[in-house]
C-alpha cells in the first residue's frame, strides 16, 4: 500500500512506490480504529504532489462512525446509497478483475517449455499465471479476485455477426490444455472465475467493474486487451502489461494520451480505426488519427453517421462499435470479499510437482503469520 511515488525514474507510470506516511494512533485510538487506506488517484492528478493522503475511520464513544477527512457531512437517515458508499469507501480494498486467457498466453509464450509437471504435461502457462496471481495479490492486497475466461469451443455472437472476427487465431495443444486446467487452479486460492458459452473474458471484466462501480468501490482490471481501454474512469484502473513485466496504470487520462479520446468513445474509435488483431477492417481510409479527429469533431460514432459521413459504411461501422463493445451485463458468480487458500493452492500445485511453485505460495501464509 504506497503513499510515495518519486517524480524521477518514470515511478507513477511504473507503481515503483513507497510507504513512508502513516498515521499514528494512541493505544486508545488505536482501539477504536475501524479502517485505513490511500487515495492513491490523487498522486495521478495534473500537477499532483508526490505525496498520496493517507485516511482512517475511527469509531465514536456512541459508536457513530466518523471519516478522518476534512468533510463531515451528518444525516439523520442515511440513504441506501450513501450507506454503501460509506460501507464501500471504509473497505477501500479493490475488486481485481483478470482477464485470465490473456496471461495465461502470454505466460506459455515467455517461460520455457520445459517447465513441466510430475507427469510430463506442459505447466509453463500454470507456473507463470499462478507467479502474476502472486504478485498482484501483493501488490494490490485486493479484496475479492475475478478470473475472466473465454470458452474456445463456443463462439459468441461477435463470431456470428461477423465472420473474420479473430479468424485465423491457432492454439497449441500444450496450451490449450492448461487453459483446460487453470479456472480449477484459480478457484483452488479461493478466488472466483466467470466462464460461459457466448461470453468472452473482456465482457466479464467489463460487468465485473461496473459492478464495483455501482457499489461505490474501486476496480483493477489486469489485462493485455487494449479494447479494456473502454472501462477506464475515476473508479476503475487497468493493468496493463509491457515489456519487463511491467504493469502500466491506465486511467482516464492515460486513454486520452493515447488514442485522443475519452474511454466511453474507446469502442466507436474501434470501429472507426479498425482492429487487426480481432480483425475489424474499421472505415475506409481512416487510421488512429483519423478516427480521434473526427471524434473529437462530432463526439460519437453515430452523430457522424448522422451528419452524413461514411455514406454506405453506415451498417458496418455500427456492426463494428457493437462487436468492440465489451457486454457489461455478462453474468457474474458472487464477489463478495474473499479469504484465499493458499494452502489448498498449494497443495494442487505439489500435486503437480511444481513444488518451487507451491512453496511461493506458502510463503505468502508465513508472510500473513508473521505480520500478526
Amino acid at each position: 500500500m504506497y503513499t510515495f511515488w518519486d517524480y524521477m525514474r518514470n515511478r507513477w507510470p511504473r507503481d515503483a512506490g513507497l510507504r513512508i506516511d502513516h498515521l499514528l494512533l494512541s493505544a486508545e485510538a488505536s482501539a477504536r480504529l475501524t479502517a485505513a487506506g490511500v487515495d492513491r488517484d490523487a498522486r495521478g492528478a495534473e500537477n499532483a504532489s508526490d505525496h498520496a493522503p493517507v485516511w482512517i475511520t475511527l469509531t465514536d464513544t456512541a459508536g457513530r462512525k466518523r471519516m478522518a477527512s476534512s468533510k463531515q457531512v451528518a444525516q439523520s437517515a442515511p440513504s441506501r446509497k450513501s450507506s454503501r458508499a460509506s460501507k464501500a469507501a471504509k473497505e477501500e480494498r479493490p475488486l481485481l478483475a483478470i482477464d485470465g486467457d490473456s496471461f495465461a498466453h502470454r505466460s506459455y509464450h515467455a517461460l520455457p517449455k520445459s517447465i513441466r509437471k510430475g507427469d510430463g504435461s506442459a505447466a509453463g502457462a500454470i507456473v507463470g499465471f499462478g507467479n502474476l496471481l502472486l504478485r498482484l495479490w501483493r501488490a494490490e492486497r485486493p479484496r475479492a479476485v475475478l478470473v475472466a475466461w473465454d470458452t474456445l469451443e463456443e463462439s459468441t455472437y461477435r463470431h456470428e455477426a461477423l465472420e473474420a472476427y479473430q479468424s485465423g487465431r491457432e492454439f497449441d495443444d500444450e496450451l490449450v490444455e492448461q487453459l483446460d486446467a487453470l479456472p480449477a487452479f484459480v478457484e483452488a486460492f479461493g478466488f472466483a472465475i466467470a466462464k460461459k458459452a457466448g461470453y468472452e473474458a473482456d465482457d466479464f471484466l467489463a460487468a465485473a467493474a461496473t459492478s464495483e462501480e455501482k457499489r461505490f468501490g474501486r476496480a483493477l482490471v489486469a489485462t493485455g486487451d487494449r479494447d479494456s481501454f473502454q472501462l477506464a474512469s475515476e473508479r476503475t484502473t487497468i493493468l496493463y502489461p509491457v515489456k519487463g513485466g511491467e504493469l502500466l496504470r491506465i486511467g482516464p487520462t492515460e486513454v486520452r494520451e493515447r488514442y485522443g479520446v475519452d474511454p466511453a468513445q474507446v469502442p466507436d474509435f474501434i470501429a472507426l480505426r479498425g482492429d487487426p488483431s480481432d480483425k475489424i477492417p474499421g472505415a475506409r481510409g481512416v487510421g488512429a488519427k483519423g478516427a480521434a479527429t473526427l471524434l473529437n469533431k462530432y463526439g460519437s460514432l453515430e452523430a457522424a453517421l448522422k451528419q452524413g459521413v461514411f455514406l454506405g459504411q453506415e451498417k458496418d461501422l455500427r456492426l463494428y462499435r457493437s462487436i468492440a463493445t465489451m457486454d457489461r451485463k455478462a453474468p457474474l458468480p458472487k464477489l463478495a470479499t474473499q479469504t484465499p487458500t493458499w494452502s489448498r493452492a498449494a497443495a494442487v500445485a505439489r500435486s503437480w510437482d511444481l513444488n518451487n511453485l507451491a512453496e511461493r505460495i506458502e510463503q505468502i501464509t508465513k508472510e500473513a503469520a508473521a505480520a500478526k
